[in-house]
């Protein structure tokens, strides 16, 4: 397992130390010790006489003893096991002598199930990571930018969700194409992508992005390989689009705030930082940007939407020193491909009543009053 280490908790946090705060160093004509849960049974692994340890497998644990030493070592045997089938539960256990009790938080919870990725003996980009794109009447960009990858990963798997009316011919093989109900939507699109991903890591680009020298996808994977980031993001021609995110738990709705910026330079990478979004183009670790997903509801422009949904689980990082190119704006000249801009722009455009409805879905789903 070595070659799979725990992507969680790196650097392992120090244990964390309670002094004690009840009178159980001087026995003198012996203690008694009872233990108290209410969602789980006790018991000690300690082998110990049924007169000095009662309640074994019940929620009540009772301890008679003389010895500080005997006392101290049942202690550390304790075992609770849950009989309650609720995940993430605490049950509060006390642990009563005489008149003093102290109470301590017992969380609930089934370990989780690792999902390692297996890239092969010499550990290739190509095993680690898919680049996903969403298209939409601009077959003439996205040409330009799967051109623009070959030109320095050959290789590389590109997942391409399409909604446009017509189907696209691509002559490559290291391409996957789905075709989508015409005008689906952006994030809709997002979702059908990424669970086409088989890889540990997915590239996210836009269909108009130009891959350069400066493009280095391996900065990034060596990011999120090294750190417990679950996204970073890159450059696209100098623009970090970093935003930090807040909220603030009020009774008759939360507020969330937003700010540009970052929160604090990302330890031991001096060009990268931590903040709560990123520009549209940032490496993710599939299988967390897949449990956040994309709100299919969001056909049009949206993109802080996503960051916003996964804020409380999603770490996020930014990175400056990995940069995309972008497509100039030029209109199209063909007139056929020009046709398309148009059409293109016209569903591109936020409607009023698109606006309203976005709003209304932001303030209802997240339980907000108010957005800064």
């Amino acid at each position: 397992m070595v070659l799979f280490p725990y992507r969680e908790g790196l650097p392992r946090p120090p244990p964390l130390l309670a002094q004690a705060n009840l009178p159980f160093g001087y026995p003198v004509h012996g203690v008694e010790v009872t233990l108290k849960a209410s969602l789980g049974t006790l018991n000690t692994l300690a082998d110990t006489p049924d007169n000095v340890v009662q309640g074994r497998g019940q929620k009540q644990l009772t301890i008679l003893t003389g010895s500080r030493k005997v006392l101290n070592f049942i202690l550390q045997h304790v075992t609770y096991t849950s009989t309650e089938y609720q995940h993430h539960r605490v049950d509060v256990v006390s642990l009563e002598s005489n008149s003093s009790v102290a109470k301590f938080p017992v969380t609930i919870r089934f370990p989780v199930m690792p999902k390692l990725y297996d890239p092969g003996p010499e550990r290739k980009l190509r095993n680690l990571v898919s680049i996903a794109t969403k298209t939409f009447l601009r077959p003439h960009k996205l040409m330009t930018m799967l051109q623009s990858i070959r030109e320095y990963y050959p290789d590389l798997t590109v997942i391409v969700a399409d909604d446009s009316k017509e189907p696209l011919k691509i002559n490559d093989s290291h391409v996957e194409y789905y075709t989508m109900p015409y005008g689906k939507g952006w994030f809709a699109g997002r979702n059908l992508a990424i669970s086409q991903v088989t890889t540990k890591y997915v590239l996210w680009v836009d269909d108009d992005f130009l891959f350069s020298d400066k493009t280095k996808i391996e900065v990034l994977v060596d990011v999120l390989e090294k750190t417990e980031l679950d996204v970073v993001g890159g450059s696209v021609l100098g623009n970090m689009f970093q935003f930090k995110l807040f909220l603030e738990h009020s009774k008759n709705g939360d507020c969330l705030h937003r700010r540009t910026g970052f929160f604090r330079p990302l330890d031991g990478f001096p060009n990268c930082v931590v903040t709560s979004g990123v520009v549209n183009f940032f490496l993710a670790h599939t299988e967390r940007l897949q449990r956040v997903g994309f709100d299919p509801r969001l056909q049009r422009v949206a993109h802080s939407e996503f960051f916003i949904d996964g804020l409380g689980s999603l770490l996020v990082g930014s990175c400056s020193d990995v940069i995309i190119g972008h497509q100039p704006h030029s209109p199209a000249e063909d007139p056929d491909l020009a046709a398309l801009e148009k059409t293109y722009n016209i569903y591109r455009t936020n409607t009023n009543n698109e606006i309203q409805f976005k709003l209304a879905l932001h303030y209802f789903k997240n339980r907000l009053q108010c957005a800064t």
